[in-house]
């Protein structure tokens, strides 16, 4: 079958530390001055609305969902607002017995990675927004400490195995706190005056097919034009990716958006060249901790020499636990 795009991995997901922390940790990076950027569009991909995560690690589901959403439109399609939450609840019901079968030594948090949502797509379907918001706890925005609490409290309880044999019942009640937290499953739902269910409606109305899409990643530690699986904890599916040199790896990414597909990537945004109060990311050719704080800001402010990562800087980066999982994002243009 014919490859159509890709998602690109720099390392996968949300790490178990929530959404607020993170943008706390990283709200005051950036220029206080205004830009003097002056931007080129290049490429613009047609994308639907940012939604809101809330106070939820479930990025994944948010940028590889739009990612779908945009390839909808990309295929001539009428761009429908698809649950992130269905995609969440059959991720954490799968995780949840993974990490019974594997006696707790799963990463079982809020974090995933950008494939769950193809994963989820492929084995049980979509739904949109309006079927399943997800929002059955007093909220009108994702806030899920609570819910990751009683859920991991369940699993404990079960793989401590006080009785000596795990019981029938502990799956129905842990999908018991899914339902009373995100709602009920929906197994059968009409939309548009046609009844569906989530694997009809993914195959009829949404029509993305996850085969047609590659995982594509870059370390030195894997053999080049291998397949490998991402070494993140946050990759709980032990989902596989095509390793190829940096150099290619990006040459792929700007191909896939010249030819007007969006690409789903995951990143480290918790670097502080990141700056969302500026909405743009610099890596400058000068270490920050040698700058002033002029320095840093002209960085932010204005075009400036910036350094050129090789395949050794971002290995030495990952393997020193100084880049890692944090956000998923789709890159929908260039300029």
């Amino acid at each position: 079958m014919k490859t159509k795009t890709l998602i690109l991995s720099l390392v996968i997901g949300f790490q178990s530390f929530g959404q607020v922390d993170l943008i706390n940790k990283i709200k005051d990076n950036g220029a206080d001055s205004p830009l003097t950027y002056e931007w080129e569009t290049v490429v613009d991909i047609e994308a639907t609305p940012v939604k809101n995560q809330g106070s939820s690690g479930t990025c994944w589901s948010y940028a590889t969902t739009s990612f779908v959403e945009s390839e909808m439109i990309r295929m001539g399609k009428e761009p429908i607002d698809l649950s992130e939450m269905f995609t969440v609840r059959k991720v954490y019901e799968d995780k949840g017995v993974k990490y019974v079968r594997l006696h707790g030594y799963l990463n079982f948090a809020q974090g995933g990675a950008l494939p769950d949502v193809m994963y989820v797509i492929k084995h049980y379907g979509a739904v949109p927004q309006e079927v399943y918001s997800g929002l059955n706890y007093g909220s009108e925005i994702n806030r899920h400490g609570e819910m990751e609490g009683s859920l991991k409290g369940i699993l404990d309880a079960v793989i401590d195995n006080k009785n000596g044999k795990l019981s029938t019942s502990w799956k129905q009640g842990f999908d018991g706190v899914l339902d009373a937290y995100l709602g009920d499953d929906p197994a059968q739902f009409g939309y548009n005056g046609e009844t569906y269910t989530p694997r009809t409606f993914a195959d009829e109305v949404v029509g993305v097919d996850p085969d047609d899409y590659v995982q594509l990643t870059s370390w030195s530690h894997y053999p080049f034009y291998e397949s490998c699986q991402v070494q993140v904890p946050d990759n709980w599916t032990w989902g596989i990716s095509y390793n190829l040199p940096l150099e290619a790896m990006m040459e792929a990414t700007e191909g896939a958006l010249t030819e007007g597909f969006p690409v789903a990537w995951a990143c480290d945004v918790s670097d502080k060249g990141f700056s969302i109060k500026n909405g743009i990311a610099v890596m400058p050719n000068q270490s920050w901790k040698e700058m002033s704080s002029e320095e840093a800001q002209a960085v932010y402010s204005g075009p400036h020499d910036e350094a050129t990562i090789s395949q050794e800087m971002r290995q030495e980066q990952y393997d020193n636990y100084l880049t890692q999982d944090d956000h998923g994002m789709v890159l929908q243009g260039i300029v």
